[in-house]
């Protein structure tokens, strides 16, 4: 009579087999974070040779920390649009109408209360938060609903929104901010600014939001393949709705942090940071075409830049020179991707997303019901 139950130690033994797999399987599926957590140390460690009682310092080691925040939130608002196969090029632009709400908000109810002002401090941060999501919703209608290119929809937002912040402010520098707020731009805790502890949490919800909700799993099969997302029973246009409104509301959290840490706010503030932000998330391991991206990679991406700039400033380069650099690691590391059959609209094209059987099952009886639907509409009339 032939055993029909495995023995504990074989059983042991498969288990640690299918974790062996699945560890080397994520390693192979996210070979970016790997190779920018090769190239932070080495960065780190050239710099620390180069010049160690600059780089070392604890003001300059701090200052990367705060520093970063700004473009991180930034350049994981637009791996979310580029998650999808779109671009978002209006999010420096929502930043930077966020802070100018703030801050104009803020000054004229301090001018006639002060304390009132800094009592409504809360809702007026709300207040930024909420001109990120209209603004989003507004890229997601020409988008989602009308059906404009990204990259030609966001291109026009971006210039209404820079517009209206030039219009608004007249071209000058504004100030002021909630008193609370500008404490948490100088706050620290542990030796670690709060700034960059923000940027760690928002990573942390917005990894969670692609990889655990059933909207981050449609974001992602809608961006690997559109055709098989619709068979599924995936709404586009609601899917991309919601991807622009919170790719919005991340540019608005990123003004919020800009004002947080000056506080002043401006119409022409980040300029090079749109493109920046695409270097960082493309750097980062996000497919350019749609369908895959790793938060912690854009995260890495980001200190990346940070430590280099950092560095170049410590060895005394230009801002020009540092620019060049930027564009020979995003090369770099292009030519590595498309020598391992990386980024690639025929990768992309084949690409399948695993979507679970659940989700599969109720899609199926959704476009079953609607279909029975028509046919029983069609047989009444």
């Amino acid at each position: 009579m032939s055993e029909t139950t495995k023995s504990p130690l074989v059983e042991v033994n498969d288990k640690v087999d299918s974790r062996v797999r699945e560890l080397i399987g994520r390693l192979q599926g996210h070979r970016s974070v790997v190779r920018l957590v090769i190239i932070l140390a080495i960065a780190f460690a050239l710099f620390t040779v180069l010049k160690p009682n600059i780089f070392l310092n604890p003001t300059n080691l701090e200052n990367i920390m705060i520093s970063a925040p700004e473009i991180g939130v930034i350049s994981i608002a637009m791996m979310i649009a580029m998650l999808t196969g779109g671009i978002d090029l209006s999010l420096v632009a929502i930043a930077n109408l966020t802070a100018i709400t703030v801050s104009t908000t803020f000054t004229a109810i301090a001018s006639s209360n002060p304390d009132t002002a800094e009592a409504m401090g809360p809702l007026i941060i709300l207040l930024g938060l909420v001109v990120g999501l209209l603004a989003g919703a507004i890229n997601g209608v020409l988008i989602a609903l009308v059906g404009i290119t990204p990259i030609l929809a966001t291109l026009a937002t971006m210039q209404i929104f820079n517009g209206l912040a030039i219009v608004w402010t007249g071209g000058k520098t504004l100030y002021g901010a909630p008193a609370f707020w500008s404490s948490v731009g100088e706050a620290s805790l542990a030796g670690i600014p709060v700034l960059f502890i923000v940027l760690i949490v928002v990573a942390i919800v917005v990894g969670i939001f692609v990889s655990r909700t059933p909207l981050g799993r449609k974001v992602q099969f809608l961006g690997s393949n559109e055709r098989a997302a619709k068979y599924a029973g995936i709404s586009s246009k609601t899917v991309l709705m919601r991807t622009y409104m919170l790719s919005g509301v991340l540019g608005s959290v990123a003004g919020l942090l800009f004002i947080a840490r000056n506080p002043t706010a401006s119409a022409d503030y980040g300029l090079s940071y749109v493109l920046l932000a695409i270097v960082i998330a493309v750097l980062g391991g996000t497919n350019p075409f749609g369908g895959f991206a790793t938060v912690t990679g854009v995260v890495l991406a980001t200190l990346v830049l940070q430590v280099v700039s950092s560095g170049f400033t410590a060895i005394r380069l230009s801002s020009y020179e540092y620019s060049i650099a930027q564009g020979v690691i995003l090369i770099l590391v292009m030519v590595i991707d498309q020598m391992r059959g990386g980024f690639s609209r025929k990768k992309k094209a084949q690409q399948v997303v695993p979507v679970n059987m659940e989700t599969m099952t109720i899609a199926t009886s959704r476009r079953g019901k609607r279909d029975a639907g028509k046919v029983n509409g069609g047989d009444n009339s």
